[in-house]
Parts: C-alpha cells; sequence; structure tokens
C-alpha cells in the first residue's frame, strides 16, 4: 500500500469532519526533503478544513513566503539548511506571527531539545516525521498532523514569547554570515575546463564572495566538472540546482544545457535555472549570469572573462562594469582561444588583463578592494 492510500485517518465521526470547506485555514509547508514536503501536501489534501497553500525548501525560503502568501498556519521543519526551523521560528513569531507546527526528525537527545525549545519560542505543536518508511506510518502521522492543525487554528497568539527575539537575531546574523553579498561571475568556453583547475583551487577562503561559473559544455559534464574542481579546491564547488541560495564562499556551475541566473527572494540571491533560448548559440551562456550578477550584486560584483570563441561574456562584463563592478579578462598569451577575452576587452574593457597563473590573485585583489561596499549593508 502507498504512503498515498493509507494517509488519512479514520474519519468516518461526524466529529472529524468539517463540511464548511469555505471556512478551511491556509498551511504553508516548510521542509528541506522533497519527499516530505509531498506527503505533508497529501495528507493536508486530505483534511476538510485545511489546505496547502504553498511550500518552501529551507529557512530562508520560509521567510519570503510567509510575507508573500501570508499562510494562516506554517508546518515547520527544525533542521534545514542556510537558516534552520528555530531560527526561522523566531523570525516568524516576532515579525510575522502565526500558529506554527514543528516537523520534528528522529528522537535523540538533540531533536528532542530543539523542538522543545520551538515550543519555548512559540510553536504550537509539533508533528514527528516517520523514523521508518512512510506508508507504515501514515495513518498516525496523518491522525497526529490533523490533530496539530487543529490546535494551530484556535491558538491565541497575543503572548508571543520574549525568547523569540533571541531567534529573530539568530536567523538575522546566519542571513549576514552565509548569505553571500558579493559574487565573482566567471565565463569560461574552448580550454575552460584546463583554465578553471588552476583559477577555481587558486580562490582562498579570503574571497567572502559567491562564485557563479558559465562554462560552456553539453548536459553530462557540468557535474563531473564541479566534482573535480572540488577536490581541488579548499572552496565547496558544486552544479548549481534550481532555487538553492547563493551563498559566501561556494562555486555554482551552471548545468549543461541550462542558463544560470541570480534573482533576489527579498533576503538574498538565488540560483535561478531555466531552458530558454541559446544566447550566442550557448546555454549556459555568460551574458544572462554577468547581468543578473550585476543587477543583485552592482559595485560587489567581480566579472571574469577566460578563454573561449565567439563574444559571450561581452555584454554581460560590460552590465557588471556599468554597475560598479570590476572586470578581469585573461591575456592572448595564455589564452587557448582569443575570442572571448578580445571581444570583452574591445566591448567593456577591464580593470585587469592577466595571465591565466595570476586570474586568481586580480580577483582576490579586486573583491578586495570593494570589501567596504558590502561590509556595511
Amino acid at each position: 500500500m502507498s504512503y498515498k492510500e493509507s494517509r488519512i485517518p479514520d474519519r468516518s465521526d461526524k466529529e472529524s469532519r468539517i463540511p464548511d470547506r469555505s471556512a478551511r485555514r491556509t498551511v504553508l509547508v516548510v521542509d528541506d526533503s522533497a519527499l516530505v514536503r509531498q506527503v505533508v501536501c497529501d495528507l493536508i489534501a486530505g483534511f476538510d478544513e485545511f489546505e496547502v497553500i504553498g511550500t518552501a525548501h529551507d529557512g530562508l525560503d520560509a521567510l519570503t513566503k510567509v510575507h508573500a502568501l501570508d499562510p494562516d498556519i506554517v508546518t515547520l521543519d527544525i533542521e534545514m539548511p542556510v537558516i534552520d526551523g528555530i531560527a526561522a521560528l523566531g523570525y516568524i513569531m516576532s515579525e510575522a506571527p502565526r500558529a506554527v507546527v514543528m516537523l520534528s526528525g528522529v528522537e535523540s537527545r538533540g531533536a528532542v531539545d530543539l523542538t522543545l525549545r520551538a515550543l519555548e519560542l512559540g510553536a504550537v505543536d509539533f508533528v514527528r516525521k516517520p523514523a521508518g518508511t512512510f506508508a507504515d506510518a501514515m495513518p498516525a502521522m496523518a491522525s497526529r498532523l490533523l490533530e496539530a492543525l487543529r490546535a494551530a487554528a484556535v491558538v491565541n497568539l497575543r503572548g508571543v514569547p520574549a525568547l523569540a527575539r533571541v531567534a529573530l537575531e539568530t536567523a538575522r546574523a546566519r542571513i549576514s554570515a552565509r548569505g553571500a553579498r558579493a559574487a565573482v561571475a566567471i565565463a569560461a568556453s574552448t580550454g575552460g575546463p584546463r583554465a578553471l583547475v588552476e583559477v577555481v583551487p587558486a580562490l582562498t577562503r579570503e574571497l567572502d564572495a559567491a562564485v557563479l561559473i558559465a562554462q560552456h559544455m553539453p548536459r553530462g559534464f557540468t557535474a563531473g566538472l564541479a566534482r573535480r574542481l572540488d577536490a581541488m579546491s579548499s572552496l565547496e564547488v558544486s552544479e548549481a540546482t534550481h532555487g538553492e541560495a547563493v551563498l559566501t564562499n561556494h562555486v555554482y556551475i551552471a548545468p549543461g544545457g541550462q542558463h544560470m541566473t541570480v534573482s533576489s527572494d527579498g533576503w538574498q540571491a538565488r540560483i535561478v535555472l531555466d531552458e530558454s533560448e541559446p544566447v550566442w548559440g550557448v546555454r549556459p551562456a555568460a551574458d544572462p549570469l554577468f547581468v543578473s550578477a550585476a543587477k543583485h550584486f552592482g559595485a560587489a560584483c567581480v566579472g571574469v572573462v577566460l578563454t573561449g570563441m565567439g563574444r559571450d561574456g561581452s555584454a554581460g562584463l560590460a552590465a557588471i562594469r556599468a554597475a560598479g563592478g570590476g572586470a578581469v579578462v585573461q591575456d592572448r598569451a595564455t589564452a587557448t582561444i582569443y575570442g572571448m577575452p578580445q571581444s570583452a576587452l574591445e566591448h567593456a574593457g577591464a580593470d585587469v588583463v592577466a595571465p591565466l597563473g595570476s586570474v586568481a590573485a586580480a580577483v582576490l585583489e579586486l573583491i578586495g578592494s570593494r570589501r567596504a561596499i558590502w561590509s556595511t549593508r
């Protein structure tokens, strides 16, 4: 039996049904696991008095959705990346009070302590996620979730705990510490993988910025490139995924076959992937990435154009410089193909024209000279 077939508790008792569907309370479902989000959404779909208004995949996403969707109730996972459930709860109860039901993980001392902390901060109740297979636990979880949501629907929010203020400051500190406020955008094509092997591992953690790379490559190759660079680098390197937060000292490589841009969700930058028409005949292309980075990061951005054929990156580098950002272009002597660097230099100019071995140092220097721009934000 699938979890969908077993998810609904026995509602034969008349008191378990509320026929007035127009009075249904809206619920925002927050969990970093796509499976758990789907399970909770499916369970709520079976409750007459509640409906899912949206989902969120981490604490930052949850805070944005709370303001955008204004749900009556939030189901909030405790352990999540970027901003965890405790910090997100503190923000919600301090700045946008509403009923919150926590989703708690395995029964360990740490999980119990976090759950109790959430209740102290103002969460109405908690529901334990199954430790084993979802299918076996669905009836019990559905019954418990319905009970918690009904309690949330009638909770008195007037006495918001003062403790929530502490968690609010934690949330703000984590956003400031982890969310990138500066970025390096890199364009590369033919000869790019070899060039990136020299540039990326030479970027130290003193960079204090995110790195966004558009390397012209087909599907199936960029994930491998990310793994190889990650093994060589002090910064974390990964193939980008749609919707993830752009974090300091993390390197994001655009997946082959998809354009990558960044977009603000009101708190920080997030990765946006799409399969719109190729630009200059390629996808991913650097120009859309560079333009979006210029828009979000402004003068706290440095663009880099490395080896490759064609003119991708020229317009984007011009946008970065127009926003006050810096520009590094690889020199002719070390470029496998000088087309992209030459075009960028002709159309946008550069702060530094550097041999490949000096590109990372030039980037660190330019980012360092702009640190005052974002350190006071």
